[in-house]
C-alpha cells in the first residue's frame, strides 16, 4: 500500500483555499501506484492505473478531459495532453490557456461535470464523494492525491502521462525536474547552517520537514524552526508570535502573498518581528503562493526561489 498522503495543511488549506490562496486537499489513502498497458507502445489503450481511488482501467484515449485539481491541470498540459483537456477547475488558473470554468473541486456538483461529457475526469480529492458518484453514471475517475515526497510527485506525473497516451513526454518532464532540483541542490551554500520560516497564511500556520514542502527545503541544507513547534506533529503547526520571534529565522520564506498581501514590511508590523533578522538583513522571500502550494512541474521554480534566496544568504 502506499503510504497515506496528506494535502499541504489539509482541512486548514482548504478552508485557505476556498477565499483564493493556492491548492490542498484531504486525507486520501492509496494504493502503491502501477500502470500496465500492452508492450507495444507507451501509448497503447488499454491502460490501467492504481490511483488513489484503486485500480482505473481506461480503454482508449481520453479525449475530454476534466481536471478539478490545479496541480494536475499544471501536469496535463505541462505532458502534452492540453488539447485533450476540455475544461478545468475554478482554481486552475495555470497556465493561461487551461479551459478554466466555474466547477469545483473541493464542492463538486457531480450533474455540472457530466454536462461536460468527459470521458475522464481528475481529481486531487474525494470531496462529497464525487468519485462514486461519478462512477454511478460511468464516468472515469482518477484520484490523485497530494503528493508527501518529491517521488510521489514524479510518479503522478507519470501515471497522468500513461492514462492520457502521453507517456513519454511525462517521462521527459519527470526526468527535468530531476535533473534540475539536483543541480539547484547542489549549487546552493550549505555551510552557514540556515534556519528558515515558511509561512503558509497569516494565522501563522507553517509547514514542518515532514511535509511535501519542507522535504524540499531540505534539499537545500535548511533547518526549520518549525520542527520545534509545539504540536509539530502534524506536519503543520500553528505558531505563536512569540515562537518565531525567539528562533529569529535566517530566512522567512512567505506563501501567503497573494491572498494576504505579505510581506517584509507588513512582517514587521507584527508585535515583536521588527527586530527578526530576516527582516534586518532582507532575507524575505515572497512566494508565489500558487506554486508554493501545488506539487506538480512547477516544483522546479520553487525550488529555484529557495537555491536563490540560500546563496544570497549565504554569501552575505
Amino acid at each position: 500500500m502506499r503510504p497515506v498522503r496528506t494535502a499541504f495543511a489539509g482541512a486548514l488549506l482548504g478552508t485557505l483555499l476556498l477565499a483564493g490562496c493556492g491548492q490542498g486537499g484531504t486525507t486520501t489513502t492509496a494504493s502503491a501506484p502501477t500502470t500496465t498497458a500492452p508492450a507495444s507502445s507507451p501509448g497503447a489503450f488499454p491502460v490501467t492505473i492504481e490511483a488513489g481511488n484503486g485500480k482505473v482501467t481506461i480503454t482508449k484515449k481520453p479525449e475530454r478531459i476534466v481536471s478539478l485539481s490545479a496541480t494536475h491541470t499544471e501536469t496535463l498540459f505541462a505532458i502534452g495532453a492540453g488539447p485533450q483537456v476540455i475544461a478545468v477547475d475554478e482554481q486552475s488558473n495555470y497556465p493561461p490557456e487551461a479551459p478554466k470554468t466555474d466547477l469545483s473541486g473541493f464542492k463538486p456538483n457531480v450533474e455540472a461535470i457530466v454536462a461536460q461529457k468527459p470521458d475522464l475526469v481528475i481529481v486531487s480529492d474525494d470531496l462529497d464523494k464525487v468519485v462514486a458518484e461519478l462512477g454511478k453514471v460511468n464516468v472515469p475517475v482518477l484520484l490523485q492525491p497530494a503528493a508527501t515526497k518529491l517521488d510521489e510527485a514524479y510518479e503522478e506525473i507519470a501515471e497522468l502521462g500513461a492514462a492520457t497516451g502521453n507517456q513519454a513526454k511525462a517521462d521527459e518532464v519527470v526526468a527535468g525536474m530531476k535533473a534540475a532540483i539536483d543541480e539547484l541542490a547542489a549549487k546552493a551554500p550549505k555551510d552557514k547552517r540556515l534556519t528558515y520560516y515558511h509561512e503558509l497564511d497569516t494565522t501563522p500556520y507553517a509547514a514542518t520537514s515532514k511535509t511535501f514542502l519542507g522535504q524540499i527545503y531540505g534539499l537545500f541544507g535548511l533547518t526549520n524552526i518549525a520542527d520545534k513547534a509545539p504540536d509539530a506533529a502534524g506536519g503543520y503547526p500553528k505558531l505563536s508570535a512569540e515562537f518565531v520571534a525567539q528562533a529569529d529565522p535566517d530566512l522567512i520564506f512567505l506563501a501567503d502573498v497573494k491572498c494576504c498581501r505579505q510581506s517584509k514590511d507588513t512582517l514587521a508590523e507584527r508585535p515583536g518581528w521588527q527586530n527578526l533578522s530576516a527582516i534586518k538583513n532582507d532575507q524575505v522571500v515572497q512566494l508565489d503562493d500558487d506554486i508554493a502550494s501545488r506539487w506538480g512541474p512547477r516544483v522546479v521554480d520553487l525550488a529555484e526561489a529557495i537555491g536563490a534566496a540560500v546563496s544570497k544568504a549565504g554569501t552575505s
